[in-house]
């Protein structure tokens, strides 16, 4: 299969403040890596580089083939991303908000209307982003993060804020068609969930690993002492 992240002693640091260090993992495409550990362990630190929006400062990283920073040119346009921050214009309409995002990527139009309709904003999609519910916001978010269909999906407690009839909704569209699964780093503080969705899991305390394994082989205590 072919290989969508490597990483080889990955570290990155604020001034004195280590907030990753030495992150050694290989992820093949079409696979699910979901990455546990308290506030503050390094899960953000590591979906921001990955998403080319932070750069290393201790080792190597490639996405998508793709070396990091120097190629993120060429691995920007093949990411998805769903962070805290939505990336939305409060300002603009859900439906403003994808449509300049198409024009971004090159994506038709039609596709916007079919993830709001598939978020279930349809009836919403010409409010402003400022009137949503906080729900509402990450569902608009999600349908950004998918439009341009992206090879590697990167997503920070997706299920945040959501309802569970709306984060089943969202499932089809973060996980991609059965027969072409996206490939997706998750991160999560629900064991369980977190495991059950997963093909490989990554436990981060303080910004070092201290898990690393198949999600088939690693259990809900295994994650819950990464919290105490």
């Amino acid at each position: 299969m072919t290989t969508a992240i490597e990483l080889a002693g990955l570290g990155r640091a604020y001034g004195e403040r280590v907030a990753l260090r030495d992150v050694t993992l290989t992820l093949e495409a079409g696979r699910t890596l979901v990455v546990f550990g308290p506030n503050g362990a390094g899960k953000s630190t590591l979906l921001r580089i990955l998403a080319t929006l932070l750069r290393p400062t201790a080792g190597t990283v490639r996405v998508l083939g793709c070396a990091l920073p120097r190629e993120a040119w060429r691995a920007r346009g093949r990411i998805g991303l769903l962070g805290h921050d939505p990336m939305l214009y409060r300002e603009l309409s859900a439906r403003q908000n994808l449509r300049y995002h198409a024009r971004l990527h090159g994506v038709a139009p039609e596709r916007v209307d079919e993830l709001l309709d598939a978020v279930g904003l349809g009836a919403r999609a010409d409010d402003p982003v400022s009137t949503y519910s906080r729900g509402m916001v990450q569902r608009a978010a999600a349908a950004r993060a998918v439009l341009h269909d992206p090879e590697l999906l990167l997503l920070d407690e997706p299920r945040a804020n959501l309802d569970p009839a709306a984060a089943a909704a969202l499932e089809p569209l973060l996980a991609g068609p059965p027969q072409r699964p996206r490939t997706r780093v998750v991160t999560s503080h629900d064991p369980a969930g977190g495991l059950a969705e997963a093909d490989v899991a990554l436990g981060l305390r303080a910004g070092r690993p201290a898990l690393l394994a198949p999600a088939a082989e690693v259990t809900v205590d295994e994650i819950g002492a990464l919290y105490r």
